[in-house]
């Protein structure tokens, strides 16, 4: 359910601060902390009464998604302060805030996803939330962004701070770009988030930094990706590429700003009976076009927050629920990962099946078709034979219309545990 309506007499402000432990670290995120907390605050939410909650060096992404989903639920104004460092996970190249048991080769397990983000706060009503954050990118991540950008979707007023990696090594960063907002914030009173982002910009922006201003652009302009326009040593943004033709299947009800959507796509707003339809763009050209030109951060950006108004609206295991869940299991595909993609895959056949729906029906098929196809890409023994397991469960249920399915699986499965007993 989309929140539509606030209390302006209570307010939540999330401030995260993590950075990996060890010689990973580039930047002393929790240094700022501190700091923030001498900040009054009703002048970070705009409200007269606030919750502040402090996560500082989180270890567990799990954990810092269930304070990140707590306070995404409130009825109230929404401040989230974010400080750290962003790499890519090796597999889908998508960004990643590292934790404090986060190293580059286990960023995909251990750190928090980005469209995490996307997808919490993006069922707020708009104008609820504002999120400012002070990153470091390792040197890829920071490349990738320059092109790709770092957003959190619309309603969301972002403004933030991206450095490159510090050039010696084994040296750690200072969040200074938030020390110079909480600065601001400290002498009392709350001027506008844009004023206070264009200050700590001239007291503190790295050379080369690039700045998050959408939602709020300055100057009116912001480019798509939710940079700002860009300036001295500041990366130019890449335009989108122009979309493919769309494989994927329609979109199912699309999310709805101030209100519900019934199972046709109506939107319902604030309880109204007149229902009015909803005039949206078909997602999935995008989707397929950030995917497809390597912009996987996007494509998952964008899914995240058409999956969560799914759940949302019609709930975990409903059939708009499931698209979203293969769409996602293709874009693993197109990003190179055929084991999360059979896992997907796997995961959208079982849940068609406890929606009634029979083996022979060629949604259930084509999933688990799709499923062992891209299981027989999977080149790590291990993962194959983990995947293998299920992958057999599921083929005992849907045969598919090849015969010899099963079989086919059986004899890769002996292979792999031939392979697994060879001497080395």
């Amino acid at each position: 359910m989309v929140i539509a309506e606030y209390d302006i007499a209570s307010g939540t402000a999330l401030l995260l601060a993590a950075a990996p432990n060890g010689k990973s670290r580039l930047i002393d995120a929790a240094s700022v902390l501190p700091a923030l907390a001498a900040v009054p605050p009703p002048s970070l939410t705009g409200a007269a009464a606030s919750t502040v909650v402090e996560l500082a060096d989180p270890v567990d992404p799990q954990t810092v998604l269930t304070r990140l989903r707590a306070a995404a639920a409130t009825p109230g104004p929404l401040f989230v302060c974010v400080a750290g460092q962003l790499h890519l996970d090796q597999k889908q190249k998508l960004p990643h805030l590292a934790l404090a048991r986060t190293t580059p080769s286990t960023v995909r397990y251990t750190g928090l996803p980005w469209h995490w983000l996307v997808s919490e706060l993006g069922a707020r009503a708009a104008g609820t939330t504002t999120v400012v954050a002070d990153l470091v990118a390792d040197a890829t991540a920071f490349q990738r962004l320059g092109a790709e950008g770092l957003t959190l979707g619309p309603g969301i007023d972002l403004y933030g701070h991206v450095a490159p990696p510090p050039r010696q090594r084994r040296t750690t960063a200072a969040p200074v770009y938030l020390q110079a907002c909480a600065a601001v914030w400290r002498e009392g009173g709350r001027p506008p988030f844009a004023e206070v982002h264009e200050l700590a910009v001239a007291q503190a922006a790295h050379p080369e930094a690039l700045l998050l201003t959408a939602g709020a652009p300055l100057n009116g302009s912001a480019s798509p990706n939710g940079f700002a326009p860009p300036g001295p040593g500041e990366p130019q943004a890449t335009a989108p590429a122009p979309a493919p033709e769309t494989v994927l299947p329609a979109a199912p009800a699309a999310p709805v700003a101030n209100g519900t959507a019934d199972a046709n796509g109506t939107a319902v707003a604030n309880g109204s009976a007149a229902p009015a339809r909803e005039e949206v763009p078909d997602p999935h050209p995008a989707i397929l076009a950030a995917a497809h030109a390597g912009r996987h951060g996007e494509a998952a950006a964008i899914v995240a927050l058409w999956e969560s108004a799914a759940l949302r609206t019609h709930g975990a295991g409903s059939a708009q629920a499931v698209h979203w869940l293969e769409v996602r299991a293709d874009l693993a595909r197109i990003g190179g990962d055929p084991a999360r993609s059979c896992e997907l895959w796997m995961a959208a056949a079982d849940a068609r099946l406890a929606l009634q729906q029979p083996p022979e029906d060629p949604e259930v098929r084509g999933a688990a078709d799709r499923a062992h196809h891209q299981w027989t890409q999977v080149q790590d023994p291990a993962r194959a034979r983990e995947l293998g397991d299920g992958l057999l469960a599921l083929r005992d249920q849907v045969p598919g219309a090849q015969p010899g399915a099963l079989r086919a699986i059986r004899q890769r499965m002996e292979s792999l545990g031939s392979a697994s007993a060879a001497p080395r």
